[in-house]
């Protein structure tokens, strides 16, 4: 079976918090789901790395369930300029 676009995981500062989404197209925030946000103060160390671990499983589910497809995971990277948010 062919691979096609499935979405990508999008993790972004809004304000005190930091949020996951589900963003169903690459290069656009069209569409996207919130998946899970937790505080920024409590994202250091262990709990940065659970709480992407847990977030990497809830985009699983959701892609899953949504399309029906097994996600792949490639190398993570910088969002475009004009989708990037932070503490305002």
């Amino acid at each position: 079976m062919a691979e096609t676009e499935v979405g990508r995981l999008a993790l972004r500062v809004e304000g005190d918090w930091w949020k996951a989404y589900w963003a169903p197209h690459q290069y656009d925030f069209d569409g996207a789901v919130l998946l899970g946000s937790i505080r920024m103060s409590l994202t250091k160390g262990a709990v940065k790395e659970h709480f992407i671990k847990v977030m990497c499983e809830a985009f699983n589910v959701v892609v899953k369930d949504t399309t029906g497809q097994e996600p792949t995971w490639g190398e993570p990277h910088s969002a475009p300029e004009n989708e990037r948010s932070g503490r305002g």
